[in-house]
C-alpha cells in the first residue's frame, strides 16, 4: 500500500530540470503560505517559434511538490507557450500515476509557476494576455 507512486518517487529523488536559468525570459515564483512550499520556474522562450526551449525549477517543500515541479517542466519543455498554458494540474497528477489528496495542492502550485513564468514572459515582452492568465487572487483553486 505505497503511498507514492513509483513515478513521484522518481521524480522525488532523480528530480529533472533542477536549477536557475540566469537568462531566463520569464521567471515564475508561487508559493502556499499553508504548507510553506516554494516554486520557482525559470523559462526559455524562441521568440520567433514561442517554443519554451529550456526550463529549470527550484522547490522548497515536500517531495510531492518537488515531484510535481519535476513533472510540469519534463511536460512543458519543448512545447509551445500556448500549450505549457493548457497544463492543468490535473494532467501533472495524472503523469504521476496520482497523488495522495492531501497533496493534490501541489500539483496546483506546479501550474501556478508555470503560468507565473509564462505571464512574466509577457509582461518582459509587452505580450496581451487576457484574464485567464491573471493571477488569482486567493491562490485557493485546487480543483475541488
Amino acid at each position: 500500500m505505497a503511498l507514492y507512486s513509483e513515478k513521484v518517487m522518481d521524480h522525488f529523488q532523480h528530480p529533472r530540470n533542477v536549477g536557475k536559468l540566469p537568462d531566463a525570459d520569464g521567471v515564475g515564483e508561487v508559493g502556499n503560505a499553508k504548507c510553506g512550499d516554494i516554486m520557482r520556474m525559470y523559462i526559455q522562450v524562441d521568440p520567433e517559434t514561442q517554443v519554451i526551449t529550456d526550463v529549470k525549477f527550484n522547490t522548497f517543500g515536500c517531495g510531492s511538490a518537488i515531484a510535481t515541479s519535476s513533472m510540469a517542466t519534463e511536460m512543458i519543455k519543448g512545447k509551445p507557450i500556448a500549450e505549457a498554458l493548457k497544463l492543468t494540474n490535473r494532467a501533472v497528477v495524472e503523469a504521476l500515476d496520482g497523488l495522495p489528496t492531501h497533496k493534490i495542492h501541489c500539483s496546483v502550485l506546479a501550474e501556478e509557476a508555470v503560468r507565473a513564468a509564462v505571464r512574466d514572459y509577457y509582461d518582459r515582452n509587452h505580450i496581451p494576455y487576457g484574464p485567464e492568465l491573471a493571477p488569482r487572487e486567493d491562490g485557493e483553486d485546487h480543483g475541488h
